[in-house]
Formats: C-alpha cells, sequence, structure tokens
C-alpha cells in the first residue's frame, strides 16, 4: 500500500472518497488475504479515514444547525409580523 502525505495547504479528502476507502481497506483485512504487516497498515490508514469522515458528519451538521436556526429566526420574525396586522 502507498501512503500518501498530505501537504498542509492541500484539501483533505472528501466524506464520500475517505468512506469508499475505509470500505475498501475493511473488505480487504476481512478477505484476510494480506499480510500482518498490511492488516497493520490498513487499520492505521481506517483510524485516520474514520477520523475524517466524523470531522466532516461534524461540520455538516452544524451547518445543518446553523441553518435551521437561520430559518427558525426567519420564521419568528415572519409570524410576529403577521401577528402585528391583526
Amino acid at each position: 500500500m502507498v501512503k500518501k502525505k498530505r501537504s498542509k495547504k492541500e484539501t483533505p479528502p472528501d466524506f464520500e472518497a475517505s468512506l469508499a476507502e475505509l470500505e475498501t481497506l475493511v473488505e480487504q483485512m476481512e478477505a484476510g488475504e494480506i499480510t500482518l504487516e498490511e492488516s497493520l497498515e490498513h487499520f492505521e490508514r481506517g483510524i485516520l479515514l474514520t477520523r475524517t469522515c466524523q470531522e466532516a458528519l461534524k461540520a455538516a451538521e452544524q451547518k445543518v444547525e446553523i441553518l435551521l436556526k437561520d430559518n427558525q429566526t426567519a420564521d419568528a420574525d415572519t409570524q410576529l409580523f403577521d401577528s402585528d396586522r391583526d
């Protein structure tokens, strides 16, 4: 397995790419046809990919929360405005 080193300026892999690579690593490990050393390398890479996926999910969750909060504020303003008109 060739390890890819990223520079700090390079953007991290996206969620889908990380998840696909993680699934491939797990399949190879479950097949049991790789050496112990390769398994350990796969495991180490899998941990990094898992963290990448968790960070991407956390960022997406935060964006959704912000959008929902902004939407609730807009709805609340509209409701207040409409109730003042009655």
